[in-house]
């Protein structure tokens, strides 16, 4: 966190969260850090979806045609946080932490990730093992750690 922390501060921006399967899980570790205001905006926790549509203005028709945990959603999830905050930078986490809600195409433990910085959408996707805190905990690491590389 230290070094995402020094990184935002060194170019004067600020970080949104879009978190749908975390809660808030890395906001909260965000925040963690003491000093964090001075570079952390704030956090959504978009669980559903009207949520996603109504606060990240991802639309309700990218939802329906690809489903909440996507590509298009995580991507839309990052650039509806920088829109909708005071930030120039967000990570954005949609995923299925279990036990239940997987399927067949969206396995328990699958979570794609977006991340929005200097005007640029990255995404990707993870398969983690493990139960609902294993998934979730290991979806905060990946998310920082990714934010981290794209900063440095």
């Amino acid at each position: 966190m230290t070094q995402i922390s020094a990184q935002l501060l060194a170019r004067g921006w600020m970080l949104a969260t879009a978190e749908s399967c975390t809660g808030g899980l890395i906001a909260a570790a965000c925040t963690d850090l003491a000093g964090s205001s001075q570079w952390f905006e704030r956090g959504f926790v978009t669980y559903s979806n009207a949520a996603k549509t109504e606060l990240l203005g991802v639309p309700a028709a990218l939802i329906e045609q690809h489903g909440a945990v996507s590509e298009p959603v995580a991507r839309a999830m990052a650039e509806g946080a920088v829109a909708h905050a005071h930030a120039q930078v967000a990570v954005a986490v949609t995923g299925v932490a279990g036990p239940t809600g997987g399927s067949a195409d969206k396995p328990v433990g699958m979570v794609w990730f977006g991340w929005r910085v200097a005007g640029q959408t990255h995404s990707q996707v993870q398969h983690f093992a493990g139960d609902r805190a294993a998934v979730r905990a290991a979806t905060v690491r990946h998310a920082l750690a990714g934010l981290q590389a794209l900063l440095a």
